[in-house]
C-alpha cells in the first residue's frame, strides 16, 4: 500500500456481530482524531463495515487493524481471516456476485469507497484485506 511506517491505533477482534460496530467505531474515533471530512469518514467507515462483517460471515471471524499513516496522511486497516479464501477474487469483485444470497456489492462497493485497497486471499488460507482513506 502506501509503504511508511504505520501506527497503531486499534484492534479488533471479530468473533461476533457487535463486533463489526467495534470496528466501525474504532475507525470512526481515528477518522475523528485526523480531523476527516463527514463524507470521506463515511465513505470509509462505511467500507470498514462490510470488509468486517464479511470476515465474520464468509471467514468465521478474524482481526481488523486499524493504523494512521505519516506520508501521506492517512488510515489504513487490515482485516484478516481463516476462513475457506476467495477461489477467484476477480469474479468476487463484480457487483451482482455473491455466496450468501446478498446483492453481491460488498467487495466491489468497498474498493469504490476508499482510496486505495488490496486483497489477498487462496482458497483454505484465509483473507486479508487492507484498505486506506484520507482525512
Amino acid at each position: 500500500m502506501s509503504g511508511t511506517p504505520a501506527q497503531p491505533a486499534a484492534r479488533v477482534e471479530l468473533r461476533r456481530e457487535r463486533d463489526v460496530a467495534a470496528a466501525r467505531l474504532a475507525v470512526s474515533k481515528v477518522m475523528d482524531a485526523l480531523g476527516a471530512r463527514a463524507l470521506r469518514k463515511t465513505r470509509f467507515v462505511t467500507a470498514v463495515s462490510e470488509i468486517a462483517r464479511n470476515a465474520l460471515e464468509h471467514g468465521g471471524g478474524g482481526v481488523l487493524e486499524v493504523y494512521r499513516l505519516e506520508r501521506p496522511r492517512r488510515i489504513m486497516i487490515r482485516c484478516r481471516d481463516e476462513g475457506p479464501g476467495i477461489a477467484d477474487i476477480d469474479q468476487a469483485m463484480v457487483d451482482g456476485f455473491s455466496t450468501a444470497r446478498s446483492m453481491g456489492k460488498g467487495l466491489g462497493g468497498a474498493r469504490r469507497l476508499v482510496a486505495a485497497f488490496r486483497i489477498e486471499s487462496r482458497p483454505g488460507a484465509g483473507t486479508t484485506i487492507e484498505m486506506e482513506a484520507d482525512p
